[in-house]
Order: structure tokens, then C-alpha cells, then sequence
């Protein structure tokens, strides 16, 4: 199974069932190396990701990825929070069916899976991508950004809790405590938390939490589905539209008018951040394994602060560079093995 995103996790669909938890969704989606493709057979969908050099899709995926919390921001400009998570969610499963149905694939059959994929849906689309969001309608773009980069912190300390195989070391321990003070460091607490709005802070780090909510409830629930990862990630974001559709309804209605930067924004990041993106991330698992792929986590805040600073003109201080080096140093320790530490693998891959 596999992931999406992202932010936003910028793409998060269904992520790897034998994959760490504490690894991002987003970041994983072909399952390992070498992911069962359309056909059944080993090696992963042959989308335009599996054509292509690993270190361009490593570069397009920083770029997309960490474009998509600018996207965010510009698309809240125009349209209700509930209407920016809508529409990504319809352009990318749009994105995602399409090639399926060019594949000859289909959609997954049985109630069972689908509501389960609903479950996943809105823990690592539908909730998440509403409250990064509302989010980035309080805070800069670069700190929705460095949020989500915690999501391997949370995900660390839920499989303490959740995870009796996932065996933390003193290393992975430590770079928990880290991340934290790093968190801590991006929001000044010594200064009373003054620099960073507390709600739309608190938002962003509920929708970082969700992720790796998310993650357990698919590997307890979907882990050896034989359907194909593109199957069950399209399948997922279309559940995801339907629940947003729904809250849409209810929470903000139908667009009134249709500005045109907006627009494009939530189209761009439906389309390529969240449709796209997937399938050039199942190229880079596939070649060179989840390894290398999930590091585009730690490229993505850099990258979202460089849009946030240059091309929206955010402020950029001090603290948010340390807090942020430091959330990312924790983060990544988070998904080191040390010495007769690392996870138990069980279970067949899918």
C-alpha cells in the first residue's frame, strides 16, 4: 500500500502496512522497494516516476511537496478551508483514477475495504488537510511546514503506546525529546510563544498528529490487501472528496466566485501535489527504497520556507531556522536503527 502527502503531508494516501509507523505517509508510498504493480508482479507501478533518474524525482518531489504549503496559503486567499481540502482531494483522486483505469486496474470490491479505506481516508486526508488549512489562514506558510516535519515525532512517541514490535532505542528516544525542543524553539517559548498565533500553531500540530493516527489504523486494518497501492490510494483520496464534500456542506458551502489565482492554486495542488506527486514517489521507492525516499521529508521545510520568505514575504526569524534544524535533527534520529535496536517486521509486504 502507499501514501500520499502529504501535506500536507502534501500527499498522504494509504502508506505501507510493514513500514516503520513513525515514518511519514507521504513519504512512503510504494511500500518497499519494489511494490506489487497493476499486474501483480513485483516492481511497483511503471507511472512516469519508474522512467525516470531517482535524483529528478527526488528534486521534483522537495519542490512539489514544499510548494504545497504555499499553495495552501494562496488558496485560502479565495476559498473556505473546507473548499481548498475539497478540491485537492477531487483534482488528485481524479489524478490517481485515471491512471489507474489506463493501467486496467480497478477499484477495490467489498464493503469491508472500503469503509476501512474511508477510516484512512479521513485521518490522513480529509482531517488533516482541512486543519493545515485553517492552519495557514493564522501562521506563515514556513511554520505549517516545519508542523508537518513532526509528524515522525509523533508517530515515534504513539508506537511506544500502539506499537509493542516498534522498539525504541536511547538514539530514536533522544531524538524525540530533540524534536520537541526544537518545536518549542520555532514557537519562542522563552518569550511566551509570542511570535506564533496559539490556535493556528495547535492546528498544525493536530494535523501532524493525525498522520501517524492514520498510519496505525492502516497497518492494523489494511496490511496484505492484494489489491494494488494505486487501487487503494485512488480508492482513498475519492472517499476522502466524498467525506469533504460532506463537510463542505455543512461547514462552508459552495464558492460563491472562482478568483482565479485561488484557483489554480488548489488545482496545482490536487494535481501535482497530491495526484502526480504519488506516482513519481512510487518511482523513487521502488529504485533506490524507502529509505531515500522518505528524506524528502526533511527537504520539504526547507524548501516551503524559502516560497514562504521569497515569494509570499514572510517574515523569517532566527528561531524558526535553529527550531527548525533541530525538529528535523530529531526527526531523524526518530527513524534510525542503532545498534540491536529497529522494528520487527511481520506480516507479508503487500
Amino acid at each position: 500500500m502507499t501514501t500520499s502527502a502529504t501535506p500536507a503531508g502534501p500527499a498522504a494516501a494509504v502508506p505501507a502496512p510493514t513500514a516503520d509507523i513513525t515514518s511519514p505517509p507521504a513519504r512512503r508510498p510504494g511500500g518497499e522497494s519494489g511494490g506489487r504493480g497493476e499486474s501483480g508482479g513485483r516492481g511497483g507501478p511503471a507511472g512516469a516516476g519508474a522512467r525516470l533518474d531517482w535524483r529528478v524525482n527526488f528534486a521534483v518531489l522537495s519542490l512539489v511537496w514544499g510548494f504545497s504549503f504555499l499553495l495552501i496559503k494562496i488558496g485560502t486567499d479565495g476559498y473556505a478551508p473546507l473548499q481548498v481540502s475539497f478540491g485537492r482531494m477531487l483534482a488528485g483522486a481524479a489524478v490517481l483514477l485515471t491512471a489507474l483505469f489506463a493501467r486496467g486496474g480497478r477499484l477495490p470490491r467489498g464493503f469491508g475495504v472500503w469503509w476501512r479505506l474511508a477510516v484512512a481516508a479521513f485521518l490522513l486526508n480529509t482531517l488533516p488537510w482541512a486543519l493545515f488549512a485553517y492552519s495557514e489562514r493564522l501562521v506563515p506558510s514556513q511554520l505549517a511546514a516545519i508542523a508537518n516535519a513532526t509528524s515522525p515525532l509523533w508517530g515515534m512517541l504513539l508506537a511506544l503506546v500502539a506499537l509493542r514490535e516498534d522498539r525504541p532505542t536511547r538514539r530514536r528516544l533522544g531524538g524525540l525529546v530533540l524534536g520537541f525542543v526544537g518545536v518549542l524553539t520555532v514557537l519562542g517559548a522563552w518569550q511566551g510563544f509570542d511570535g506564533a498565533n496559539p490556535l493556528g500553531t495547535v492546528l498544525a500540530l493536530l494535523a501532524s498528529l493525525s498522520y501517524p493516527i492514520g498510519w496505525i489504523w492502516v497497518r492494523r486494518t489494511l496490511g496484505g490487501r492484494p489489491e494494488s497501492h494505486l487501487a487503494l490510494s485512488g480508492t482513498q483520496l475519492l472517499l476522502g472528496a466524498a467525506e469533504g464534500a460532506v463537510a463542505m456542506a455543512f461547514g462552508a458551502g459552495l464558492p460563491h466566485h472562482f478568483p482565479l489565482g485561488p484557483t489554480l492554486a488548489v488545482l496545482a495542488l490536487g494535481v501535482f501535489g497530491t495526484g502526480i506527486a504519488m506516482l513519481l514517489q512510487y518511482g523513487l521507492v521502488a529504485e533506490v527504497g524507502p529509505t531515500v525516499g522518505q528524506s524528502v521529508t526533511y527537504v520539504i521545510p526547507v524548501v516551503a520556507t524559502a516560497a514562504g520568505v521569497l515569494l509570499l514575504g514572510e517574515a523569517l526569524h532566527w528561531n524558526t531556522v535553529v527550531g527548525a534544524v533541530i525538529v528535523l535533527a530529531g526527526a531523524a534520529l526518530t527513524q534510525s536503527r542503532g545498534p540491536g535496536g529497529g522494528r520487527v517486521r511481520r506480516g507479508r509486504r503487500p
